[in-house]
């Protein structure tokens, strides 16, 4: 087990510094220096890079003119938001539906909703958000258009975390606010969610299909245990690994996808920084969201390697 810790932690440490490595030499291509370095030599400005780093010095937006980690993590709350009740719609969904699909294999429902999936992740996110913005909010007014709240709430940002700070305003507007503001929530999650929902989906139905065919599961059949305990006791424990190993890149796909979608719905996270910042040709916020935006990606996959050892004992061994 410490083998297996120490192992991942040297993998994090590697992919870190590969990260800082590839965003300095990005520094340095820029025409405006985004760090003021005391050396000539390349590898000192490497470490006094990585010193900036540390000391919270990630440069100073030319659009703005504040430090790009201030604007970061001013932006990051409506992001981690958006993401956050993604991911739980991409989990849920795509294991329900998968579940739901293994357990009706080759049937007209196993068939519709593989197909349906197959169409959900081919279909590009910027031309979905449109339509789902064309069919719930121009057509049929379900939805807001674009934005994170009702202008008609003022709020205060205590934590920059929409739901939460309508919570903390529960003696002003009541639940009202929260609803409002989840209702501007729903769309753009749907959206973001869309393609990795059909990924986990497909792995679901495949990973539970093979376990299915184990012989523990026909052991547990031949005892008389029920359909539904075999599958969400038995099997689907055994079956998450691949769909944890598939979940945690999902989260790359989700990153990429932010971006688009904040465009489209007008939310004032990250993805719309950065896209802002590439317009202006702002290069130390972009080089700061990047190199962030990595690090979460990095991070997440290293938690979601922890969970697959604790969930499967055979990882723990060494090897």
């Amino acid at each position: 087990m410490l083998s297996t810790l120490i192992k991942q932690l040297s993998t994090l440490i590697i992919s870190l510094l590969g990260l800082t490595v590839l965003t300095f030499i990005l520094s340095l291509q820029s025409d405006t220096p985004v760090h003021h370095f005391q050396s000539d030599n390349v590898v000192i400005q490497y470490f006094e890079y990585l010193q900036f780093l540390f000391n919270g010095d990630w440069g100073t937006s030319s659009i703005h003119k504040r430090s790009v980690l201030k604007d970061f993590l001013q932006h990051f709350p409506a992001t981690v938001e958006l993401i956050v009740l993604a991911m739980l719609l991409a989990v849920t969904a795509g294991l329900a539906l998968g579940i739901l699909s293994s357990t009706r294999r080759g049937g007209w429902l196993d068939n519709t909703l593989m197909t349906s999936s197959l169409v959900g992740y081919s279909m590009p996110i910027f031309w979905w958000g449109m339509l789902l913005v064309l069919l719930f909010s121009l057509t049929l007014g379900w939805t807001p258009v674009a934005g994170r709240i009702n202008f008609a709430y003022d709020i205060e940002p205590y934590t920059r975390f929409m739901l939460i700070d309508t919570l903390l305003h529960h003696n002003q507007y009541g639940f009202s606010a929260f609803l409002n503001a989840l209702h501007h929530l729903i769309l753009p999650a749907v959206t973001l969610s869309t393609i990795p929902m059909a990924i986990v989906a497909r792995m679901t139905r495949s990973s539970l299909l093979a376990v299915l065919k184990s012989e523990y599961v026909r052991t547990a059949r031949s005892k008389g245990i029920s359909k539904q305990r075999i599958i969400w006791v038995h099997a689907l424990r055994n079956a998450l690994q691949p769909i944890l190993t598939i979940s945690g890149v999902q989260i790359s796909i989700i990153m990429s996808g932010v971006i688009i979608t904040e465009y489209i719905f007008a939310w004032p996270g990250i993805g719309k920084w950065l896209l802002e910042a590439v317009s202006r040709r702002d290069f130390a916020s972009i080089q700061g969201g990047v190199l962030a935006l990595s690090i979460i990606v990095i991070a997440f996959n290293l938690a979601l390697d922890f969970i697959s050892i604790y969930l499967n004992p055979r990882l723990r061994r060494p090897s």
